[in-house]
């Protein structure tokens, strides 16, 4: 990836930069490979086109993002519907306009073209001490999947606020979405994203979060419709006693790609951080991939944090790659882990079932229920948790047909 000192363009906040560290130089150049590490900038250029072979886009089928590495030049791929807390949107944001940019900095490509094709920002805005008590819910609807559409995505907690944003995505589309969440001293914020395109949908997201002191963030990344769906999730718990919960469920269908490269940067001190992902997968071709990032800064003395991933493969053909990876640079902490595993059924669990008088096939059912309702149950949403559990059992339908 190449890299430029240019000053930044008219559409570019004053923190954009490139980590020297990070320059290419075509002879000799030792790729970055921690995700503190990387470039940052709004300049699409200063990223090049990904090969395959760059870190972050060697689990990706890059063939299958070439539509997302051109500016969306209609950006009429998409319609946005505020079907509750209406009440919440505040004027769009242009590039410059505060809080647009006061967090986010692109980490690859396509973000960076994201950010370049949005001329204005979805703004959601929870105002100071205010308590939403139903869920926010943007519906983002694909027009089709030869349509390309572009998004920056503002989500604003004021100090001691406390909301549910759920965005929610169906139809099909070619989207490159970025998505600003700025989570307030002392603010309690829920962002939820649920993924359930049509199988020709290609989406790729940059989730930049940011945390201040004792804010709580919970952020979930629900992925189960989509031929690619690339939704990267990167937070800072930037203030003392700030927290972060991070979760994610899968369910990957014949030739789909659900990936989710996940980074969570405790920076302030006191600071605590969870990290749940799990998948199942059938069918050929099935492919997750999550990639888990935990750094652990110089300052977040007292910090508490762990990570896992745990995937299930339910039939031949369907592969799932999980790499954690954890940074510490500081020996003052309550604590610190990773974990991954993917695996087939527990023989002994069926075994269990089976000696009780349940079917196999009802056994298998009642496993992978068990196993992903874990995840579901942490969402707190009554009605999203019923048609999550009701798309889980039309999936493990098709397994048994």
């Amino acid at each position: 990836m190449a890299a430029s000192t240019t000053a930044p363009s008219e559409a570019q906040p004053t923190n954009a930069h490139i980590d020297p560290a990070a320059r290419v130089a075509d002879a000799g150049f030792v790729p970055v490979q921690t995700r503190s590490a990387r470039p940052r900038s709004f300049e699409p250029g200063d990223f090049g086109t990904p090969t395959g072979r760059e870190v972050n886009w060697k689990h990706t089928p890059v063939d299958r993002i070439a539509g997302l590495l051109t500016v969306a030049s209609e950006n009429d791929g998409v319609d946005y519907e505020i079907t509750a807390g209406e009440q919440y949107i505040a004027a769009p944001l242009a590039a410059g306009t505060a809080p647009r940019g006061e967090h986010f900095l692109s980490e690859d490509v396509v973000s960076a073209i994201a950010w370049q094709g949005t001329s204005e920002a979805l703004h959601v805005r929870i105002p100071r001490d205010e308590e939403v008590a139903e869920p926010i819910l943007v519906t983002i609807t694909g027009q089709g999947a030869e349509k390309r559409a572009d998004a920056h995505i503002v989500i604003e907690a004021l100090e001691h606020s406390s909301a549910t944003v759920i965005l929610r995505h169906r139809g099909a589309v070619q989207y490159a979405q970025n998505v600003e969440i700025i989570a307030r001293a002392g603010s309690r914020l829920t962002v939820v994203s649920v993924q359930r395109w049509d199988d020709d949908a290609v989406h790729a997201a940059s989730h930049q979060a940011r945390v201040d002191n004792d804010a709580v963030l919970k952020h979930f990344v629900i992925s189960f419709g989509g031929g690619l769906v690339r939704v990267n999730p990167n937070v800072e718990l930037a203030g003392n006693g700030s927290e972060g919960y991070l979760y994610g469920l899968s369910y990957a269908d014949a030739g789909q790609h659900l990936e989710s490269q996940v980074y969570l940067h405790h920076k302030g001190a006191h600071t605590k951080g969870d990290v749940l992902y799990k998948g199942a997968l059938q069918g050929e071709n099935a492919h997750s991939v999550w990639i888990g990032d935990v750094l652990i800064g110089a300052n977040a003395t007292g910090t508490d944090s762990y990570e896992a991933n745990r995937n299930l493969v339910l039939t031949e053909g369907a592969r799932a790659d999980s790499i954690p990876n954890l940074e510490i640079e500081t020996g003052d902490i309550l604590g610190a882990g990773h974990a991954s595993a993917t695996g087939r059924f527990d023989d002994e669990q069926l075994f269990y079932l089976q000696a009780r008088g349940i079917t196999e096939e009802e056994a298998r059912r009642l496993v992978v229920l068990g196993f992903l309702t874990d995840v579901v149950q942490r969402l707190g949403i009554p009605a999203l948790e019923e048609e999550l559990l009701a798309a889980i059992e039309v999936e493990l339908a098709a397994v048994s047909a």
